[in-house]
């Protein structure tokens, strides 16, 4: 391949890891060239079909949606996806393990027989943690995605049990819990809510009052160091 074909594919490549406009001054040093060569490269995507969107001093993103040709993995990058795999096969519920199974058996399609082998070998490995509660993770994780209220009832650290309803946005997962971020009515403003502690659970019918990655921008502007 080409030295500015492949270039032009993992630009493509590191555009889609961004959600947020990146400079050309950025792009430029991750890829060793200069910021004009990055804003031609950028322009020629967007002549050829790419949806790039952005300009000089502003940054550039890709369109969501767009489908990447499949890229040969590294070694390290295969060691990263495989762990990764591995650690969504013991924390996340079952439909998550099955996926997680599912893109396994992609990546190793993707490598030749040594390199799956090496990769399935590798001696990366995630031990047991977290609550363990697969179930109580899936109904959590599919009332995020359907964009439903949660009806619960939460312990707090005293032991005093509250009932509450909330606006699921986020499950994120500690090395001993996992927490589900939400807008809680009672107290009418994003709040954290250990999983352990949930009581009991209902997810309604009634939909947020907002578009989900509206409610999850807006607690990114309280908490801009989350990884959400």
């Amino acid at each position: 391949m080409a030295p500015r074909t492949e270039r032009l594919l993992t630009l493509l490549q590191a555009l889609r890891e961004h959600r947020r406009p990146v400079s050309a001054r950025e792009l430029g040093a991750q890829f060793g060239v200069s910021e004009r060569t990055i804003q031609r490269d950028c322009k020629l995507l967007a002549e050829l079909g790419a949806p790039v969107e952005g300009e000089a001093g502003l940054g550039y993103v890709l369109a969501d949606g767009y489908f990447l040709p499949p890229l040969s993995f590294s070694p390290l990058e295969a060691d990263a996806l495989l762990l990764g795999l591995r650690f969504v096969a013991r924390r996340g519920d079952l439909e998550l393990a099955d996926g997680a199974a599912s893109a396994l058996a992609k990546v190793v399609a993707s490598l030749d027989g040594s390199r799956a082998t090496a990769m399935r070998t590798n001696g990366l490995a995630v031990g047991p943690s977290g609550s363990g509660d697969g179930e109580r993770i899936g109904r959590v994780r599919r009332a995020i995605a359907d964009e439903h209220k949660l009806e619960i009832t939460y312990r707090d650290g005293a032991g005093a049990d509250t009932q509450r309803v909330v606006w699921p946005i986020a499950l994120a997962f500690f090395d001993d819990m996992e927490m589900l971020v939400a807008w809680c009515e009672r107290r009418e403003a994003f709040r954290h809510f250990r999983l352990d502690r949930i009581q009991t659970m209902t997810e309604l019918c009634e939909r947020l009052p907002a578009p989900r990655r509206i409610l999850l921008a807006e607690y990114r502007l309280e908490e801009p160091g989350a990884d959400l």
